[in-house]
């Protein structure tokens, strides 16, 4: 027994299409199952963040700042460090006037 197919090239254009629709819906329902499982955490996998909100003054920098929050005994560039990562920043520009999260001076 053969399975026969239509060689014309209607009939090969709406075969290739059901086929890219096909992999867009694996696609989309493989992303759907699959991607939030990505992001997922354990509970018990993340520590809690206490953070205050700080306004950046007029001719303040991030060492400054950091410089301010930092305990005795400690490395300011840790705290450097921690200030960029609750603030998503990729480097150490700051505004007057800018809000950031800081980590709560101990």
């Amino acid at each position: 027994m053969s399975i026969y197919a239509p060689q014309n090239p209607v009939a090969r254009a709406r075969r290739a299409r059901t086929g890219r629709v096909l992999a867009l819906v694996l696609a989309v329902l493989a992303a759907a199952v699959v991607g939030p499982q990505a992001f997922a955490t354990e509970a018990g996998d993340v520590a809690p963040v206490v953070a205050d909100t700080y306004t950046v003054g007029s001719g303040e920098t991030l060492w400054g700042i950091a410089v301010s929050r930092t305990e005795p005994g400690e490395d300011v560039r840790d705290t450097v460090v921690e200030i960029q990562q609750l603030n998503a920043m990729s480097g150490s520009d700051l505004r007057a006037g800018d809000q950031i999260y800081v980590p709560v001076a101990g």
